[in-house]
Formats: structure tokens, C-alpha cells, sequence
């Protein structure tokens, strides 16, 4: 971590020390409103900004950001400065994250220690926000493959069709199965019939990029959303899919392959219609069988 010099130059000329004095009964309930504040919503970046706007008073900083097991938020309109100040979050010698500021000017060593004490109101609220995503990200997350679950698909298209309409952009959807996977489970069991599963969403997300989704929706159905996708985009993924299948030994161990179908977005879909669309390309593929991928 990086760290910084504290001054003795006050960057208020209030005496925020005074703030957190526990003798003082306004100093205490003025603490105990803004905890009140930060307790009022599970957001992380809700809780950045109240925290921030406190925060403002005795240092000055153009950036916040708070960072926790592939978890982050940051306040609005947060800038880079040139030096980064980080504090460790802990609570009982716990770890619960690495805030971090852009300083733009030296901090006092008296408002230092108020933001030491600031930074005590905060710790629970964090911890409760960061609780409260992981559940939520289990809860739309599959626990075989750790891919996004149905749920998750549901929200994700609804939120990616909503943004290509207001953009103007295009959507792709595709949708697939393994062929036979039923064989596999019934000949080698369900303990190969997982590692097959974990093996095809492995190639799948190999074939996408970031801004891509995968989905399991249970058994061996798994879908991909494509947002911002161009004429051919669908086509490069089907084709990466079956080349990653052919170069997956444990796929091909268990002669494993797919079958794929997909559509793009309609403005006169909702994700009923362009879902029920994909996965009727996705059907003809399995009837026609061919590796030719059905467009409808």
C-alpha cells in the first residue's frame, strides 16, 4: 500500500477531533445519524456516497472506492488523483475490505484520526452490504458450473434487451444442449455426468467475451446473451463451441457434442419471443442432425 506524509496543516479550521469526543452529547448523536444513514440501505454505492459526503469535511479527496473478495463500488464521479491513500478494513481483526482515496491534498494528523473514527461507523454497514451480495450473487448462481442460473438469465436479458432498444444496439441470444447427455449419465453415472457439465461451461466461456453472458438453466441446457452483437457474431460463438468441444479431451473422452440454435433481437420482442425464437433454431438443429446452425 501506498503511503502519505500527514501534515499538521489543517484542511478545515473547525476542530473535527471534537466531533467524535464521546463526552459531548451532540457530537454523539451527530456519529449515531450518520451510522443511522449508512444503516438505511444494502447498496455499496449508497452507502459510499453518504459516507463520502461526511468524509468531505476533513479530507480532500476526488475519488473513493471500496473493494472486497471481487466485490467493488465507487462513489459518482469519482476521479484519479495522484496519490492513493488506503485504509484496511477490519472488524475483530477481521478483513472486510480495502477502501481506498484519491488525496488531493495532505491530511492533517487531526483530521487523520477523525477519519480513523469515521471509518468505525462504516465498518458494519460495509460488512452487512457485502454480506448481502455474495448471498445475492449465490442465490443467481448456479453451484455446479458457477455459472449465471435461470433467475439470473431472466434479469440479465431483461436488462440487456431494455439497454440495446435505448441504444440502439443489437442483442443475440444463443441457446444449447448436449447431445445424448442422458447416455453419459445413465452408462458412467452422475459423478461424469457433472464433470461433463463443468467441462462444457469451461469451453463455452472460452468462446465468449467479458461483456458476454453464460447461463445454466439446469440439466444441460445453457444459454449465452450477446450484447452489442454484430452480423456474424453468433455464428463465430457456434463455431468456437464446436471447436472447443473437439479440443476438450474429457469431452471427447465421453464422445460429448452439442447441439446450438440461436436468434437476435427483434424490436417487436419481448424475452418471451425471442427466448421461444432461439430455442426453436435450437430444436431444428437437433432434428436436422447437423452441425449447420439453425437460423430463425
Amino acid at each position: 500500500m501506498q503511503t502519505l506524509n500527514i501534515l499538521d496543516n489543517k484542511f478545515s479550521e473547525f476542530n473535527a477531533y471534537k466531533i467524535f469526543d464521546t463526552n459531548n452529547y451532540e457530537n454523539r448523536t451527530r456519529g449515531n445519524h450518520l451510522l443511522e444513514q449508512l444503516q438505511m440501505t444494502l447498496e455499496l454505492d449508497k452507502i459510499l456516497n453518504i459516507f463520502a459526503m461526511e468524509a468531505a469535511k476533513y479530507v480532500d479527496f476526488s475519488g473513493l472506492t471500496f473493494r472486497s473478495e471481487g466485490i467493488s463500488a465507487t462513489i459518482r464521479g469519482s476521479r484519479k488523483a495522484k496519490v492513493k491513500r488506503q485504509f484496511e478494513l477490519k472488524i475483530n481483526n477481521e478483513s472486510i475490505g480495502i477502501l481506498s482515496y484519491s488525496i488531493n491534498a495532505p491530511i492533517s494528523s487531526i483530521n487523520f484520526k477523525v477519519l480513523k473514527d469515521l471509518h468505525q461507523y462504516l465498518v458494519y454497514p460495509l460488512r452487512n452490504a457485502v454480506q448481502y451480495q455474495h448471498a445475492m450473487a449465490l442465490a443467481m448462481q448456479d453451484s455446479l458450473t458457477k455459472l449465471g442460473n435461470r433467475r439470473y438469465f431472466d434479469e440479465q436479458l431483461k436488462r440487456a434487451m431494455h439497454h440495446a432498444n435505448r441504444q440502439h444496439k443489437v442483442v443475440g441470444l444463443l441457446v444449447c444442449d448436449l447431445n445424448q447427455f442422458k447416455a453419459v449419465n445413465d452408462t458412467f453415472g452422475h459423478q461424469v455426468g457433472d464433470e461433463v457439465l463443468v467441462n462444457f461451461s469451461k469451453a463455452l466461456q472460452s468462446c465468449v467475451r467479458d461483456s458476454d453472458s453464460v447461463f445454466r438453466f439446469g440439466g444441460d441446457e445453457f444459454a449465452i446473451i450477446v450484447e452489442d452483437a454484430g452480423k456474424q457474431s453468433l455464428e463465430v460463438i457456434e463455431n468456437r463451441v464446436h471447436h472447443a468441444t473437439t479440443q476438450n479431451d474429457f469431452l471427447v473422452s465421453y464422445n460429448v457434442s452439442c447441439s446450438l440454435g440461436y436468434t437476435y433481437l427483434k424490436t417487436t420482442d419481448s424475452e418471451k419471443t425471442i427466448f421461444e425464437r432461439a430455442d426453436k433454431a435450437l430444436y431444428c438443429q437437433k432434428m436436422n442432425n447437423s452441425r449447420k446452425l439453425s437460423i430463425v
